[in-house]
C-alpha cells in the first residue's frame, strides 16, 4: 500500500518546468531515497509534496487521499512532516521548549505560546521523551543557539517526531554536518519504527545505499529510474548521469 505517492506531478515557473509528470508510489513503513544531480528538481519535488508548492498539474495522495490543494500546515495535521535542508528552529528559545512548541501546536495549545512551552508537565515528558529519542536529553535545558550544528539537526527530527507523523520527509538531514555526526542522525533515523514511512533527499552516496530500501532517481526534473540499491547502483543510465564510480563503490 502507498503512504504517499503522486500522478503525473508537474511544477512549471514561468516558461521552466521543474518536475515533470512525475508519478512516485512510495510504500507504507519504507525507507525511499530521492537523489539526482544539481538542479534535478530534488527540492522542488519535497517543497510539492509537502505543501509550500502548489502543482501546475498532477496530485499527491496521502494514505490514498487527495492532498494536492491542502496547505502545509493541514498535511502536517494530517499526518505528513518533514524537515528542512536549512533549520527553522527558534534559536533563542530552550531545545525543549522547540519540542513542546510542537507538540501544543498538534494538540491545538498554541495559545501557549506566549510563556514558557514546556510548563505543562504532560507536554514536558512527551518533549523529554522525543528528546531522548535523538540523545538530546541532556541539553533539554541550553538553547537552541548554543547546540553544535548536528544536534540542531537531531533537534528537528525530535520536533518532526512531535507531530506524530505518519510519513516524514527529510531533506537533506545532513547537510552541512561532518561525517561523524552524520553517521550519528542517520542511526537515529535506523531506529525509527517501521510504522513511520520515511522519504528522504540525500547527497551522501554511502548513506544513501547503506539507509535507503528503494532509491528514485531524478534527472532534469524527471525519473530516470527507480529500484532498490543494487538496481540503482548497476544502471548503467543511472551512473551516467549522476553516480559514476563513486555511487558504484558506494553499493559495493
Amino acid at each position: 500500500m502507498s503512504a504517499l505517492r503522486t500522478d503525473g506531478l508537474t511544477v512549471r515557473f514561468g516558461g521552466f518546468t521543474a518536475v515533470n509528470n512525475v508519478s512516485l508510489s512510495i510504500t507504507a513503513g519504507s525507507r525511499h531515497a530521492l537523489i539526482g544531480p544539481n538542479g534535478a528538481g530534488k527540492t522542488t519535488l519535497v517543497h510539492t509534496l509537502t505543501g509550500g508548492i502548489r502543482p501546475s498539474s498532477g496530485r499527491v495522495l496521502l494514505d490514498g487521499g487527495d492532498i494536492s490543494d491542502s496547505s502545509e500546515y493541514q498535511r502536517v495535521r494530517r499526518g505528513l512532516a518533514r524537515t528542512y535542508q536549512i533549520n527553522q528552529l527558534f534559536a533563542g528559545l530552550s531545545v525543549v521548549d522547540n519540542v513542546a512548541l510542537a507538540i501544543n501546536e498538534r494538540e491545538r495549545k498554541s495559545a501557549v505560546f506566549w510563556r514558557r512551552a514546556a510548563r505543562d508537565s504532560a507536554v514536558a515528558d512527551e518533549a523529554r521523551s522525543h528528546l531522548g529519542f535523538v540523545n538530546l536529553a541532556d541539553h533539554a535545558h541550553r538553547l537552541v543557539r548554543e547546540l553544535p550544528y548536528g544536534a540542531q539537526r537531531l533537534l528537528e527530527i525530535a520536533i518532526a517526531l512531535a507531530t506524530r507523523p505518519r510519513v516524514l520527509v527529510l531533506d537533506e538531514p545532513a547537510a552541512g554536518v561532518p561525517a561523524m555526526q552524520s553517521e550519528a542522525i542517520f542511526e537515529r533515523l535506523s531506529a525509527l519504527p517501521h510504522d513511520l514511512t520515511l522519504v528522504f533527499v540525500e547527497h551522501d552516496m554511502n548513506l544513501v545505499f547503506r539507509f535507503a530500501e528503494r532509491i528514485t532517481v531524478l534527472a532534469a526534473g524527471e525519473v530516470l529510474a527507480e529500484g532498490a540499491p543494487a538496481e540503482i547502483s548497476a544502471d548503467p543510465n543511472v551512473r551516467a548521469a549522476y553516480l559514476g564510480r563513486r555511487g558504484h563503490h558506494a553499493a559495493a
